[in-house]
């Protein structure tokens, strides 16, 4: 027996002589949930644990929530800066949180050459590249805990200490063994993999939207969401990059979006010397820090990664107000998409980076407002928890 597992009891006996309180934690959000591999399990836990801060009282489900499909769940943020505070409650990042549903096949950061594009890795801007452990979606799980501006958790160390310290320790050594605590590295590392074994499960990933539904022959779509559907695939050119039926093609581009005047980002000189004048450069701004040369890094300037569409517009109710775009700038489906199809035709503000801006595949559509209202009248069928009518 190791000196470590040797330890195992400490952790153990006071969980099993607080069964009550057990009980009550597995009745709650992050309870241990039916239909889930144990690792799975593990990840929901360590998904909803508020203990995982400092201080504690944020978990990734704070800036994720399912009830808008894994992305911003609180309505005033996403009303005016849509960026999310974190543990330190006066510190934000710079971004609107991505949804972390639907990413678990997004490859490890690479580049296409007959595209001329780069694809894979998760965060709007590609810094969970995978290189490390191979899986992106893993990297990007193990991000938010060591980040001042969101859980804040001081080191990977101090983090496995909490893990150690939880109501689900011992599902965590059953996992990954009773040996993991050795190892500071690998129980890090044991955390992003199993959170992302979670958002792949059927529980955050489900392929239950009416769009599923009706690829099933278990429903019909309505007329205006079969034109929206046939604009998405056609005219609009919405597949070409939101490529069914994941609805991403895990690329990145740069839209032209206008800066969000109300990021706090803005307002933190402590994390943000440049104030107003930081500029969000996206994947370009990442390759550059991770040291490509200038003819890489520049012509991906101001690109940010193509989310997936899948719950674009799930809402815990009709009125919620949801953000859209990498800064949160649009405030409902349809004005993104009138962006999409008048960007160059309309006063719009101007783009945020204007270099590298998509000019071939949005700007100028020339839709209908009618046709708008399809296509997101298609979007909408993209959103989980669809039941289909039975007759029985």
């Amino acid at each position: 027996m190791t000196r470590c597992s040797g330890r195992r009891r400490t952790v153990c006996l006071p969980i099993l002589i607080a069964a009550t309180l057990v009980l009550l934690l597995l009745a709650a959000a992050p309870a241990l949930a039916a239909g889930l591999t144990p690792e799975q399990q593990l990840g929901k836990a360590l998904f909803f644990d508020t203990n995982l801060s400092t201080p504690t009282g944020q978990s990734c489900g704070t800036c994720h929530g399912p009830s808008v499909g894994w992305t911003g769940p609180k309505q005033w943020i996403n009303l005016t800066g849509a960026v999310y505070p974190g543990a330190v409650h006066t510190r934000f990042g710079n971004r609107k949180p991505p949804t972390v549903a639907y990413g678990g096949d997004s490859p490890v950061l690479y580049y296409d050459p007959e595209g001329e594009v780069w694809v894979g890795g998760m965060f709007w801007d590609g810094r969970a590249t995978g290189w490390t452990l191979g899986d992106p979606l893993a990297e990007q799980a193990q991000g938010p805990f060591l980040n001042p501006l969101e859980q804040n958790v001081a080191s990977a160390a101090a983090l496995v200490a909490k893990v150690k310290a939880s109501y689900y320790a011992c599902l965590f050594e059953k996992v990954w063994g009773a040996d993991i605590w050795c190892n500071v590295n690998a129980a890090y590392e044991a955390i992003g993999r199993s959170i992302a074994a979670y958002e792949r499960s059927p529980k955050v990933s489900p392929f239950t939207s009416k769009y599923d539904a009706y690829l099933r022959g278990e429903a019909t779509l309505s007329l205006g969401q079969t034109r929206g559907m046939e604009l998405f695939m056609g005219q609009a050119k919405c597949s070409q990059c939101h490529v069914p039926p994941l609805f991403t093609d895990f690329t990145y581009d740069n839209l032209g979006v206008p800066r969000n005047p109300m990021n706090p980002f803005y307002r933190e000189p402590e994390w943000n010397p440049e104030g107003r004048n930081w500029v969000d450069t996206g994947l370009g701004g990442f390759l550059q820090s991770a040291g490509y040369p200038a003819e890489v890094y520049e012509a991906a300037w101001g690109k940010q990664k193509v989310p997936t569409l899948r719950n674009v517009d799930l809402r815990p109710y009709p009125g919620f107000v949801k953000a859209y775009a990498h800064n949160g700038y649009f405030k409902s489906l349809w004005q993104i998409v009138h962006f999409y199809n008048t960007r160059d035709v309309r006063s719009w503000p101007a783009p945020e980076v204007a270099a590298n801006v998509n000019t071939s595949e949005l700007g100028n559509l020339g839709l209908t407002l009618a046709e708008e209202r399809d296509i997101v009248a298609f979007m909408k069928t993209l959103s989980d928890g669809y039941r289909p009518l039975s007759c029985h």
